[in-house]
């Protein structure tokens, strides 16, 4: 079995479907720093080279004025139990361009491996960029994820990013978003993370509402047990009138699991408004004997209720 099979299949056994044969289906699939599989559309660039061991450069362009009608879907991982992977990231969608990305990140026999990411993102304007970016880490918990991006959105423009790490451990999680948005654009930045054993997690985000009419979004969803640790620093800053905003972080903790939420907001302009909420808490007591009286056990309500949560 090639590396690009080796790594197709893994994804398949994260329940990912077989798109990778679609030719109408843009990809871009990395093992480490192998660069085993790669599509464009029309509208599309993409551009992936080694840089030398472990880092890979990934440019991916939206041509102006285009719309990607399908998901371009990005696959990276290391396969085997140690290794590093480094990817610099460079995002540019151009003026009226669209796409949504679906990138996959797949750790499945990891003991010791590093998944470093520094990304740069553009959105030009009234442009859209949609990120989801869905991670599966194995059961020993020896992933260490470093993520970094700095995003610019031009005027009129849309980004949503969404994290999503559900399936095995975390193990250590560090990132450090930041985007800063021009008059009338729109970012929301979603994060759901299941947490267990000793994993850490360390989220920064910040949007900066530099622009009249900008709005934000940072909404955090986390689920934590045994003896695992996240602390949450979401920020939001607004410059401008009428410029709007939202901080939002939910933590359940079961066990000896701890959890920190640090929400900062900065209002800046009389005519700006920023909203936010945190709630730190163990799951539900009215909503666990609900369960609980409708035959299931508390771990089995336990994890209902989790589940709710993260896929709200």
């Amino acid at each position: 079995m090639n590396d690009y099979e080796a790594m197709v299949n893994a994804y398949k056994n994260t329940g990912g479907e077989d798109i990778f044969s679609n030719n109408d289906v843009a990809h871009l699939v990395l093992e480490r720093d192998k660069i085993v599989g790669a599509h464009e559309v029309e509208g599309l660039k993409v551009d992936a080279k080694k840089i030398d061991n472990n880092k890979v450069d990934v440019n991916i362009t939206v041509k102006s004025g285009y719309k990607i009608e399908k998901p371009v879907h990005m696959c990276f991982g290391v396969l085997p139990k140690e290794g590093k992977q480094i990817i610099d990231l460079n995002i540019v969608i151009e003026d009226e361009g669209e796409v949504e990305v679906v990138a996959d990140c797949i750790f499945p026999n990891a003991v010791r491996v590093e998944h470093i990411m520094d990304g740069n993102i553009y959105v030009g304007r009234n442009g859209s960029y949609t990120y989801n970016e869905k991670h599966y880490h194995g059961d020993s918990g020896g992933v260490k994820v470093v993520s970094k991006a700095k995003i610019i959105q031009d005027e009129g423009s849309y980004m949503q990013s969404v994290f999503t790490l559900l399936k095995g451990r975390v193990g250590e999680i560090d990132f450090d978003y930041q985007a800063e948005l021009n008059a009338r654009a729109t970012l929301e930045m979603l994060a759901r993370i299941s947490g267990y054993a000793d994993d850490k997690v360390k989220i920064r985000e910040a949007g900066y509402l530099q622009g009249e009419g900008a709005r934000g979004l940072l909404d955090s969803k986390i689920a934590l047990r045994d003896k695992a640790r996240a602390d949450i620093y979401n920020e939001m800053t607004a410059e401008a009138a009428e410029a709007k905003g939202h901080v939002d972080c939910t933590e359940i903790i079961k066990d000896e699991a701890t959890a920190r939420a640090i929400p900062i907001v900065d209002v800046r302009h009389s005519e700006a408004k920023i909203t936010h909420e945190a709630a730190i808490g163990s799951v539900d007591t009215s909503q666990l004997e609900t369960l609980m009286a409708r035959g299931l056990t508390e771990e089995e309500a336990t994890d209902v209720i989790i589940q709710g949560l993260l896929n709200g």
